[in-house]
């Protein structure tokens, strides 16, 4: 075995010593004896400069720089070296050809066994190419070590041959763990498989992947989830052959946590601003109850129930204390089939009662939302105690529990409760707040729907109270009415019809309406009332009382405006005077069965003042029919007023068997459905003082 050359043993080093970017190119390798004479000469410094080895073996190494050039510096890089130095520098040399050649060399001593003196050992390569190639390794190598960019090199079958130090801390293993082995098994808990992927994509087509989200856990962290942007860009050697590939990391967690509360914070402000529009968008306590529900599913919550008080459900006034419990009725619930969740909760209108102690009760009291973020045995412990339905929830999958109590203008209303099954997370507090909006909203639109109710109620209750409750017609007349309320508080208000005996054998006949809804409609309704029965006893002309009437108007503090008709009917002749102020006309009928509407001057509503009024006359035959009505019997959406008046003057050229049943057929006919506005009808047959109707009449009593 030869004896090991210390040349050859030092090579290596000596090139790791010099810099990594030596084995980046063709590197000379060139060694000296003690005096200078060159006794190693390798291949690549025949590339370099063009001599064989036989060429120069036995020469001064000074033989090869440049005649031109200045000599002094490569004597002084070879005498340092010579010294026991190690130096770097650039010279220029005399290549073979002729021509100068520019280098850069590093020199180091290296010990000589057969003697003490040094010898020196030479790395060279072209000056240009190493300054390129160093320059480039030091800017790689300060960006891998320095960049908090996670930088990894993965050979072609995906393996790992480096990391930098910001990857190590992003995976949260050290380089030696990396090296040798690929992502899917270092990290299984990512979407590893899908990032390899995409790797073996940039890998066969040269493309690269720019911005691959990768999200999971790592061993650092084992309970929270980290996203990635990722990128991958394949490396090529000189021949365009792929030799890897080259992936930058940078964690985007808070950058994606911050997009997500922006996301979750515009999905809430669009679902408020649905509420606004969904909820409430009628005045009726079960269906607002309903829309509460149906909004909040899916996108909120899984199951949503809504609880309204019975008492407020019943129509009574919903009670101020809960101290002795609660009783709620369920008007809400969502999705009402095909949820197991739902299947196990109360069905829609059953009444429920919950003790003071109860978690339903106690978050009615404080008024505040009560959260179970995470529903589990020991969370549900409380409420099990009363019912089973918790266990069962439980059960079916429920990881996720709130409820939001329905409470405006300082009464508390219901309770709204919320359920999650979907793997999305537990209810937060920003949940929390979006939960007690919603409810707010509701809860407002059901006490809007109290008052309404309870508007309506007052408004028809007065009204009532002010009409005749019993008409008893002077001989000589029949009489059949109706009163129908408005489906809406807001028409429900100052219709009204009275039949007064009057002295000189006479009857009176009137008909009027306040324009104007609600209590205040109905209470002045009830004065003009009143007003009429003083005025007609006192048995004065139509047209004045009608001025009197205005009189009345104008003492409220508010302007209001009435239509009014008024017939005075002498029972021995059949003398019919009748005026009217803006009110629809009313229709005769004769004993032949012929419907006209009377030609009489409208005038103006009671209320717009300096109006003439005009009493015309005519007469009645016995037998004959006079029909007052107010305009809620003929106004309708989208059909003209001309085309109702003719559909009422046939309706009552139609025989009837008696004057209630005329009453009710001119209701089924004209309003087949809720009454938009409120109806008066008064129909009046003109018997000439009889009960019956004069003799000669053929057609049936109407």
């Amino acid at each position: 075995m030869s004896e090991p050359n210390p040349v050859d043993d030092l090579v290596s080093a000596a090139a790791q010593d010099a810099g990594g970017w030596l084995g980046a190119l063709p590197v000379a390798q060139v060694a000296t004896s003690a005096d200078g004479t060159i006794v190693r000469w390798n291949r690549a410094a025949e590339g370099l400069l063009g001599y064989s080895p036989q060429q120069v073996i036995g020469r001064h190494i000074a033989e090869l720089l440049h005649p031109g050039a200045d000599r002094s510096l490569g004597r002084s890089l070879w005498e340092a070296a010579a010294g026991g130095r190690g130096v770097m520098g650039t010279v220029t040399a005399w290549h073979r050809d002729g021509h100068p050649v520019e280098v850069e060399i590093w020199a180091s001593p290296v010990p000589d066994r057969r003697n003490d003196a040094s010898a020196i050992l030479l790395f060279a390569a072209e000056a240009h190419a190493a300054r390129r190639i160093r320059g480039s390794s030091a800017v790689w190598d300060g960006l891998f070590a320095r960049s908090p960019v996670g930088i990894a090199v993965l050979d072609t079958q995906l393996r790992f041959l480096r990391v930098n130090p910001a990857l190590e801390r992003m995976n949260g293993l050290s380089e030696s763990a990396h090296i040798g082995r690929r992502l899917s098994q270092l990290l299984p808990e990512v979407n590893a498989e899908d990032m390899e992927a995409a790797m073996r994509h940039v890998l066969d087509s040269g493309e690269p992947v720019l911005d691959r989200r990768r999200i999971g856990r790592i061993p650092s962290e084992p309970d929270f989830d980290r996203v990635w942007s990722c990128s991958y860009v394949r490396v090529e050697d000189p021949g365009g052959r792929p030799i890897g590939v080259i992936a930058s990391l940078l964690d985007i967690t808070d950058q994606q946590q911050a997009h997500v509360e922006a996301e979750a914070g515009r999905r809430r402000l669009a679902l408020l601003s649905e509420a606004s529009i969904r909820i409430g968008s009628s005045l009726e306590v079960e269906r607002t109850a309903q829309e509460l529900a149906d909004l909040a599913v899916p996108r909120f919550a899984d199951a949503v129930t809504v609880d309204v008080l019975d008492s407020l459900a019943r129509g009574d006034e919903p009670g101020m204390g809960l101290a002795g419990g609660v009783a709620l009725r369920r008007l809400g619930k969502s999705p009402l089939t095909g949820s197991a969740i739902t299947d196990v909760l109360a069905p829609l209108g059953r009444t429920l009662d919950f003790p003071a102690a109860a978690p339903y009760t106690q978050a009615l009291s404080r008024r505040q939302p009560f959260l179970l973020a995470t529903l589990d045995e020991k969370a549900i412990s409380p409420a099990a105690r009363y019912t089973t339905r918790p266990a069962q929830l439980l059960q079916l999958g429920v990881h996720s529990f709130m409820m939001a109590p329905l409470f405006a203008r300082d009464l508390v209303l219901g309770v709204a409760s919320f359920y999650r099954t979907r793997p999305i997370g537990p209810f937060t507090s920003d949940d929390v707040t979006l939960a007690g909006e919603l409810a707010a909203r509701a809860a407002l639109s059901i006490d809007n729907a109290r008052l309404y109710h309870r508007e309506h109620d007052t408004a028809l209750t007065l009204q009532r109270s002010m009409l005749p409750q019993h008409i008893t017609p002077p001989a000589g007349l029949e009489v059949a009415h109706r009163y129908l309320p408005a489906s809406d508080v807001n028409e429900v208000g100052g219709d009204w019809y009275d039949v007064l005996n009057l002295p000189g054998g006479k009857a009176a006949l009137l008909i009027g309406d306040v324009m104007g809804h609600g209590t205040q409609a109905a209470a002045v309704m009830g004065r003009l009332s009143a007003s009429v029965r003083a005025l007609a006893r006192l048995d004065i002309e139509p047209e004045e009382l009608l001025h009197q009437l205005e009189a009345a108007l104008d003492d409220l503090a508010e302007p209001m405006l009435a239509t009014f008709l008024y017939a005075v009917i002498d029972l021995a002749t059949g003398r019919c005077r009748i005026t009217r102020a803006g009110h629809p006309p009313p229709v005769t009928v004769s004993p032949e069965g012929t419907a006209d509407l009377l030609d009489l001057p409208p005038g103006t509503p009671l209320g717009v003042g300096g109006t003439r009024f005009t009493t015309i006359e005519t007469t009645l035959q016995p037998g004959s029919l006079l029909v007052l009505y107010t305009d809620g019997l003929i106004e309708s959406r989208g059909s003209d007023i001309d085309e109702r008046l003719a559909e009422l003057t046939h309706l009552l050229a139609q025989p009837h068997p008696a004057l209630t049943g005329l009453c009710d057929s001119l209701l089924a006919h004209l309003v087949p459905g809720s009454a938009d506005d409120d109806i008066a009808l008064l129909v009046t047959r003109f018997t000439g003082g009889k009960s019956k109707p004069a003799p000669g009449v053929e057609r049936p009593e109407t």
